[in-house]
């Protein structure tokens, strides 16, 4: 009786629960200025042969080792080896270290449009003046990470749900203004041809933004035992989700559309394209700058506490579970607040290289936005290869699991779906890192390039050193074994 009362999630509560985590208006933004109105096909695509096997796949890993509580780091411990469990691990807290060098930024940004209304702050002051805020501000919030200061957590599941409910509600009025208040449609050519993506090197060079806009379902996966009947819940919860995010980004493209001509797209739409966009509705339905200033607002207190959270929670995961054979122990010291001092130290150092070091090359504070952006959406996308990875694993060890819910029952069919999964994200992220904005083989072209695979194999190669230097520095732990929980008693 007990067991049957935790399972109340009905397929509607997982696909909303999903959708809120997962999805956000600056997927729509982003996508939309890497690639016009011909993102709308690319939506078409991404998600029908990418996003929905995906979210199908990390329910089958999630029913599979329900008693996990490491995530992916569960998963690749029990089909692979602890060792790449490490790595796993490390994966999923390294690549929020250009996430972290991102956020102080574009508090500056929503804290300039709060302020004056315009993004003229980046505008009027130099980009190494910028990052040098930016980098301050981090070590602010480095600083009331370190001593405990949680409150402001709390206030990003607040400002989350407003961002969604803004973000709905700015496609809603954008779609009826052109009936409601007579305003012209910004795009011209609404055909097949205007919408069909030219699939040469430079749109190659934008699908991993794509690729980041929808992943991140796997933290859902705990849920998946929770649902009344996992083999048709979860499934039904995910395929309702993918409808959701395929008629939220097709409907956000065509109010981006209707609003920004597609073949004159702003160069700083990135940055201040959601500002502009909430800008403009408030001047079509004559409510002047009232929808900017609460979507600005809102973003600050986001941006800043979302900032919080990732210096702390990734760090903590990477730490949870870990393994003295791996991570030096000098790491893991925590502070009388609980906080991993050293950790935090580590973390100020990576992103701090990551704030300042660009900025030497890059000039323009929209350019370097814009880099920094697209990095983010080469990295992130880095720890959906382990959940790829830990799914072909699972499929090759069928004797092993039978979890309950299965999105693919043949082994062999299961294997190639998670190998075609794993192969296009690598893909995505390899294409990446080639700016298909700019000519190639400039000096700007080169030193961003350079910048891009350097930034990827420091972080990486990284978490491949910390094994030595752990071998050398836990003496007293090296026959010390973490046990996992899922195999105790």
């Amino acid at each position: 009786m007990h067991e049957q009362e935790t399972k109340q999630l009905r397929w509607y509560n997982l696909a909303m629960m999903a959708f809120v985590s997962v999805w956000g208006f600056g997927n729509v933004v982003n996508n939309y200025a890497n690639q016009g109105l011909t993102v709308i096909v690319s939506w078409v695509l991404i998600i029908s042969l990418y996003f929905i096997p995906y979210a199908l796949m990390v329910g089958e890993l999630g029913s599979a080792f329900k008693t996990g509580k490491a995530g992916v780091s569960s998963w690749i411990r029990g089909t692979s080896t602890p060792l790449l469990a490490y790595l796993a691990g490390w994966t999923y807290w390294v690549v929020h270290v250009p996430y972290l060098a991102q956020k102080p930024q574009s508090a500056l940004v929503a804290l300039s449009w709060v302020t004056f209304q315009n993004g003229s702050l980046m505008e009027n002051l130099s980009t190494v003046t910028i990052q040098l805020i930016t980098l301050a501000i981090f070590l602010v919030f480095v600083w009331l990470a370190s001593r405990g200061i949680t409150s402001i957590k709390r206030l990003s599941n607040v400002a989350g749900i407003a961002m969604f409910i803004m973000s709905m509600l700015y496609v809603v009025m954008m779609v009826a203004a052109p009936a409601i208040t007579g305003v012209s449609i910004a795009t011209k050519d609404w055909s097949i041809r205007g919408i069909m993506p030219k699939f040469d090197f430079a749109y190659f060079t934008t699908i991993s933004m794509l690729v980041f806009a929808v992943g991140g379902c796997e933290k859902l996966s705990p849920y998946v035992n929770n649902t009344k009947n996992p083999d048709r819940e979860f499934p039904k919860g995910m395929i309702v989700l993918a409808i959701m995010v395929t008629v939220s980004a097709m409907l956000g493209s065509i109010a981006m559309g209707m609003m920004f001509d597609s073949a004159n797209r702003p160069d700083d739409l990135m940055m201040n394209g959601a500002y502009y966009a909430f800008q403009l509705l408030g001047e079509y339905y004559g409510l002047g700058n009232f929808f900017l200033i609460v979507y600005a607002l809102t973003n600050l207190v986001s941006q800043l506490s979302v900032l919080l959270i990732s210096i702390d929670a990734p760090l903590k995961v990477l730490f949870a579970e870990s393994d003295s054979r791996y991570i030096p122990k000098a790491l893991t010291k925590v502070n009388k607040h609980g906080a991993p001092i050293n950790g935090y130290k580590m973390t100020t150092i990576l992103v701090g290289t990551l704030i300042v070091v660009p900025a030497l090359g890059i000039g323009n504070m929209n350019e370097l936005y814009n880099w920094l952006l697209k990095l983010n959406s080469v990295v992130m996308p880095l720890r959906y290869l382990w959940v790829f990875f830990a799914y072909m694993g699972l499929k090759r060890m069928v004797d092993k699991y039978n979890p309950t819910y299965k999105f693919i029952k043949n082994s062999k069919l299961g294997y190639i779906a998670g190998l075609w999964c794993f192969v296009f994200t690598a893909f995505a992220c390899i294409m990446g890192m080639f700016p298909g904005d700019i000519p190639a083989f400039t000096p700007d072209w080169n030193f961003r390039v350079i910048l891009n695979f350097a930034t990827v194999f420091i972080l990486i190669g990284l978490g491949i050193i910390l094994p030595a230097i752990a071998k050398r520095t836990n003496k007293d732990l090296q026959d010390k074994k973490l046990i996992p929980k899922e195999q105790e008693g």
